[in-house]
């Protein structure tokens, strides 16, 4: 059978006292490669957790992944240990041909699934639903408390894969790119252009919120979903969406975030950045993700400046800044980071889905 004509479902072995799963019969060929981090094998491939002596092969599968804005060269050393994470690759004839990762949140109840990624010469053909299927089982045996699967993607999936999931929130995504020159003056030019606006700007200040427990009190507070129009009634951070639960806290607080917030008891607007990190773009480039929450066009502008001017200084090279809004935002926030020479707009309009379904 042509790699292109996989039909078969991955059938999954029952997991041993240790956590893992039994080992089939294996041909001569298989039983070379097979060891005590693999977990299971079908159709000629063998699923084995990710570890990072696997690291060189997995990038050699990721050409292209995200246009170049691949997080995972930056990330998979630290999702060898983070706490609640599965990855699994996949291997044919000792080649890594996929992977696919999960995170397990909510308090033990839902999965994020993400990182999926197949070798450019096996995509299209049918592994990436079968690395996805194995994945699945092997965490419902692991982690039997998990009810729910959720994912978010850049893309329209189509019909079929809507019917699929429930379709539980779209979010503009504004993209800009620019060097660390043309970002002095672009930060600049924003601050100029919020002063200049300042005389009919009746909203409250932002500020900065760094107290873990002011920060616990303000997630936790059962209005804010409501008032901030979150999406899916979730905070998603750099594409990880996360019910404001207390077990979510402590992943967030993992993060090194920066947050800002309408000052005020009952705030109308929150944002945060992720910290700066590298990817493949343009030959070597950094990502700057922002997530805004409210639908407030005057403090998302402040906001965006704010965030922008707070890592001014840390900037070097070329800069791939991805702002997630709601969509009211988007016509606004392009129109007032238009008109700079160096810093442009990346793409156009695009969007973020958050998908969910039972798991």
């Amino acid at each position: 059978m042509s790699y292109c004509l996989l039909e078969h479902i991955v059938k999954i072995t029952r997991l041993s006292s240790i956590g893992y799963f039994t080992r089939p019969r294996l041909t001569p060929c298989a039983e070379v490669t097979m060891d005590s981090h693999c977990v299971g094998e079908s159709d000629g491939l063998i699923f084995c957790l990710a570890r990072p002596e696997d690291y060189d092969d997995v990038m050699a599968i990721s050409q292209d992944i995200y246009g170049g804005n691949d997080y995972l060269p930056h990330r998979y050393h630290s999702w060898m240990t983070e706490p609640g994470r599965v990855v699994i690759i996949a291997r044919r004839d000792r080649k890594l041909v996929a992977l696919e990762s999960g995170l397990v949140v909510d308090g033990g109840e839902t999965v994020i699934v993400e990182g999926l990624r197949v070798c450019p010469n096996e995509r299209g053909c049918g592994l990436a639903g079968v690395i996805q299927t194995f994945v699945d089982g092997y965490i419902k045996k692991v982690y039997p408390n998990v009810k729910t699967k959720r994912l978010t993607r850049g893309d329209d999936p189509g019909p079929e894969k809507l019917r699929k999931f429930t379709l539980q929130a779209r979010r503009a995504i504004l993209s800009l790119f620019g060097n660390s020159e043309g970002f002095d003056s672009f930060v600049s030019g924003l601050k100029e252009k919020l002063l200049a606006s300042d005389g009919s700007n009746s909203s409250r200040p932002l500020v900065s919120v760094k107290d873990l427990g002011a920060l616990k009190a303000l997630l936790l507070d059962s209005d804010l979903p409501p008032r901030l129009q979150l999406p899916g009634n979730a905070i998603i951070q750099d594409w990880q969406p996360l019910k404001l639960m207390e077990s979510n806290l402590h992943i967030l607080a993992r993060r090194n975030l920066t947050w800002f917030v309408e000052d005020g008891v009952k705030p109308l607007f929150m944002s945060l950045h992720t910290p700066l990190y590298p990817i493949p773009f343009n030959g070597g480039s950094l990502r700057f993700n922002i997530d805004l929450y409210g639908t407030d066009t005057s403090l998302a502008k402040k906001a965006l400046t704010a965030h922008l001017d707070s890592v001014i200084s840390e900037i070097q090279g070329v800069v791939v800044v991805h702002i997630y809004m709601h969509q009211n935002l988007w016509d606004d926030l392009k129109q007032f980071c238009d008109g700079h020479d160096t810093v442009k707009q990346l793409q156009d309009y695009w969007k973020q889905l958050l998908l969910e379904r039972e798991f």
